[in-house]
C-alpha cells in the first residue's frame, strides 16, 4: 500500500466574507462536461507547471495528464528538509533524483522547491549546534542538494516564507538566530548560486496577494536583500487565494511586484472554495462560491498577464487536478481548488486562466 508523505505544514488561507461584485465578467462560468480540457502548456504563454510527488510517477493516469498539460514541474515534497535532511546532518536526495530524473526523461523543464524554509530543518540545525559547525553545515547542504542538480533546474525556491505571518516583519527561526535576519538569506544565495549559476533563484511566500502589509513587506525585503548583494534572480508568489479578497488587491500586488524588474512565479497557485476559520457555516450555493473563485483566478491570470513577458517566470498550480490538492489530501474531498476535475475535464477557473492567456 502507497503511503502518502508527512502531512506537510500549511496553514488556513484568510476568512473575511466579502459581497460578490455583480458585474464581474466571469461570474457567469459554469463547471464543464464532456472531453479532456486542451492542453494549457499549449495554451499558456510561459512555461505551465504543476507539482509532483513519487508515489505519482507510478499512477498511469496523473502521468498521462501532466505530460499532456505541463512544461514544468515542482518536486511537492521531495526536496524539503524533512525528506533530505537526516541525523548528523546526513544527507538523502534519493526522492529528489527520481523526480528530477523523471522530469528529464520526458523533457520536462523542473523548478527546485525549497532549499532553506524556517518550518524545517530546526531537528538537526538546533541552537545547541555550535555556531561554526552551523555554517559549515548549512553550506554543504545547499552545495549538495543545489549542487547535485547542477545544469538541470530552470530555478529555485532557495528561501521560502521568511515573512511574518502578518507581514509585520520577518520570522524569527533557527536560521536567523545562527546566522543573522537577513544573513541566513543573503548567504543562502550566495551558496545557491555558487552551486548552480545557470539557475534562476527565487525568494518564494504566500499570502501576498491576500494581505497587503505582507505583500508590501516582502517586496522591501527583496530590494534590500538585493542591496545588500543577494544574488536574487526572481520572486515567486505562492498565490494560495484567499477568494474572499477584495477585487482588484491581486493586481494591486502584480502592479507593485512588476515594478522590481524580475522575473515573476507564480509558484503554488490553488483556490479552495469553502471558507476557513469563520464561526458561521457558509450557507451561499456552490453556483455563488464557483463565481467568486473563478473572478479571483481570472484576476489572477490578467494581472501576471500584464506582466512584461520577460517577467512572466512560469505559471505553476499546486497540483494538477483537484483530486491532487493538497487541500483534498487533507479531508477536504468535497473542494474543487484546482483547474482540471478528476477525470482531466476543464473546471470553471481553467476557463478564466485560459481566456486571459489567449489575450
Amino acid at each position: 500500500m502507497r503511503a502518502d508523505p508527512p502531512r506537510l505544514n500549511r496553514r488556513a488561507l484568510l476568512a473575511a466574507p466579502i459581497a460578490l461584485a455583480a458585474c464581474d465578467r466571469f461570474a457567469a462560468a459554469r463547471p464543464a462536461d464532456g472531453p479532456l480540457a486542451p492542453p494549457l502548456k499549449s495554451i499558456a504563454p510561459c512555461p505551465f507547471g504543476a507539482t509532483g510527488m513519487t508515489w505519482q510517477l507510478d499512477q498511469a493516469d496523473w502521468v498521462e495528464q501532466v505530460l499532456r498539460h505541463c512544461s514544468q514541474l515542482t518536486p511537492e515534497w521531495e526536496q524539503k528538509m524533512e525528506r533530505t535532511l537526516g541525523p548528523g546532518f546526513s544527507h538523502d536526495f534519493s526522492a529528489s533524483d527520481r523526480v528530477v530524473g523523471f522530469a528529464r526523461d520526458h523533457g520536462l523543464r523542473v523548478h527546485g522547491h525549497t532549499v532553506i524554509w524556517y518550518s524545517q530543518g530546526g531537528e538537526v540545525f538546533n541552537d545547541d549546534v555550535p555556531r561554526a559547525r552551523f555554517a559549515a553545515e548549512y553550506d554543504r547542504y545547499i552545495a549538495a542538494l543545489v549542487g547535485r542538480h547542477r545544469g538541470q533546474m530552470a530555478g529555485w525556491d532557495v528561501v521560502n516564507e521568511p515573512v511574518a505571518e502578518d507581514g509585520d516583519g520577518l520570522r524569527d527561526c533557527h536560521w536567523s538566530r545562527a546566522l543573522g535576519m537577513d544573513g541566513y538569506m543573503v548567504r543562502a544565495f550566495e551558496q545557491a548560486r555558487a552551486a548552480d549559476p545557470d539557475a534562476v533563484l527565487f525568494l518564494n511566500e504566500y499570502n501576498l496577494e491576500n494581505i497587503p502589509a505582507k505583500g508590501a513587506t516582502f517586496l522591501r525585503l527583496v530590494e534590500r536583500l538585493l542591496r545588500l548583494g543577494a544574488p536574487i534572480g526572481g520572486i515567486g508568489t505562492q498565490s494560495h487565494l484567499d477568494i474572499e479578497i477584495p477585487a482588484g488587491r491581486i493586481t494591486a500586488f502584480f502592479r507593485d511586484a512588476a515594478s522590481l524588474g524580475l522575473p515573476i512565479h507564480v509558484s503554488e497557485l490553488d483556490f479552495p472554495m469553502r471558507r476557513e476559520g469563520g464561526r458561521l457555516p457558509d450557507l451561499r450555493s456552490t453556483a455563488e462560491r464557483r463565481a467568486r473563485q473563478v473572478a479571483r483566478v481570472g484576476e489572477l491570470a490578467e494581472a501576471f498577464m500584464a506582466l512584461p513577458e520577460g517577467q512572466r517566470y512560469a505559471f505553476t498550480t499546486w497540483g494538477l487536478r483537484d483530486v491532487d490538492s493538497w487541500l483534498v489530501r487533507d479531508g477536504r474531498g468535497d473542494d474543487s481548488p484546482l483547474l482540471l476535475d478528476a477525470r482531466g475535464r476543464a473546471n470553471p477557473a481553467y476557463q478564466a486562466v485560459t481566456a486571459a492567456f489567449a489575450r
